[in-house]
């Protein structure tokens, strides 16, 4: 399964390794990555592929939310499948 990771924050030093390394303990692999700065503030976008991962969707996403609250970034997930339904014309 595919999904969508999103994080937004007050721009700070470290916040893609922080995101990265998170995904990678739980053995999620960065199929594509996206990040902006819009002038103090930091977005990034990205594809993640979750085969390996042995979380449910469900803890994984209250999992990358706690680890963003603790960071002072705003982390969600979305499954690929929904998002794309949400976004056709």
């Amino acid at each position: 399964m595919k999904a969508i990771v999103s994080v937004f924050a007050k721009d700070s030093k470290g916040i893609i390794a922080y995101v990265t390394a998170l995904l990678a303990e739980k053995e999620i692999n960065v199929l594509d990555i996206s990040q902006t700065l819009l002038q103090e503030y930091f977005a990034m976008i990205m594809l993640v592929d979750l085969t390996d991962c042995g979380m449910s969707f469900g803890e994984l996403s209250t999992y990358l939310e706690a680890k963003g609250r603790e960071r002072g970034l705003d982390v969600h997930i979305q499954r690929q499948d929904i998002f794309d339904a949400m976004h056709k014309v």
